[in-house]
């Protein structure tokens, strides 16, 4: 846990301390998201949901954001996306692309809901113009950062299963 702490709070500096400045074709990268997705798909649901927490709080903190917003939804995410990694998608190649479209779009719309619940303006026109190329971006962050959370976070029936073996002879 210490190390997923320590990994996400690293990615949530960069998220917001260089990210927000690089805006391709009007998307932003959402590196936090991406990397929870890798985390809670090799882990499971309940580090997920305490990962995605973690890092909605400090991204919470760290732009003064109503807090618990963000919080909300990656908690969410983590949960979901370590039950899908739990059940059926931990061996699958396409698992991580798949979980960060979904989610992408699924934290996009979560955003725009309770930015109406809360009385917050949250233009909708803006959210939708920018999910394609943010999807896209997502995307192409998934597997670079997802081998690497692969390499410090192997999946827990990986490990399990190298403490059963034994070497006879």
């Amino acid at each position: 846990p210490l190390k997923a702490a320590l990994v996400l709070f690293g990615v949530v500096i960069v998220q917001v301390s260089v990210l927000p400045s690089y805006s391709p074709f009007g998307g932003t990268a959402d590196l936090v998201l991406v990397t929870l997705l890798s985390i809670a798909l090799l882990r499971g649901s309940i580090f997920g949901a305490f990962a995605g927490f973690w890092a909605g709080f400090l991204l919470d903190s760290a732009t003064l954001q109503t807090l618990g917003v963000t919080s909300l939804l990656l908690t969410i995410a983590g949960f979901w996306i370590g039950r899908y990694g739990e059940t059926t998608a931990r061996d699958r190649t396409h698992a991580p692309f798949v979980s960060v479209v979904v989610v992408t779009v699924l934290a996009a719309l979560g955003e725009l809901v309770l930015a109406y619940v809360l009385g917050e303006s949250a233009p909708a026109v803006d959210v939708f113009r920018s999910l394609p190329p943010t999807i896209v971006i997502n995307l192409i962050l998934t597997l670079p950062v997802y081998v690497l959370a692969r390499r410090l976070f192997p999946p827990r029936d990986l490990v399990e299963r190298g403490r059963q073996v034994r070497v006879l002879g």
